[in-house]
């Protein structure tokens, strides 16, 4: 079992940055598939992107691609979500979440197995 916890949320202005970190605790870590999610107030969750165990196959959204980057450190059991040239409409609480088993990266929530709790990311206009 793994838990995960993001942090690295907050405000910015439309054209601003961040980076979002979820860092994991419990065994195995770096066996597990990765991806960030997000969730904005009267819609669906959706996927934003996702990396494999060893981070050498990733996937995005049409949304975000070009402008985030999900990267991670199996070192330190944490995943990074960079977000660059953010737009209002980025405007969610963001999730990642955790994948036991499996050979690829994957989209949809229901195949992930651990999530955290979420971290809330603002873009002003």
């Amino acid at each position: 079992q793994v838990q995960l916890v993001e942090s690295g949320g907050g405000l910015v202005q439309a054209g601003g940055s961040l980076r979002l970190s979820c860092a994991a605790s419990g065994r195995a870590f770096s066996s597990y598939h990765m991806g960030w999610f997000r969730q904005a107030p009267g819609k669906e969750r959706e996927f934003v992107a996702a990396l494999n165990w060893s981070g050498g196959r990733t996937l995005y959204a049409d949304s975000v691609k070009g402008r985030f980057t999900v990267s991670r450190d199996n070192a330190k059991n944490t995943v990074y979500l960079q977000m660059n040239s953010l737009k209002p409409e980025d405007t969610a609480v963001y999730y990642c979440a955790a994948r036991s088993g499996g050979s690829y990266v994957y989209r949809r929530p229901y195949e992930y197995d651990y999530w955290g709790q979420g971290t809330q990311v603002t873009v002003s206009s």
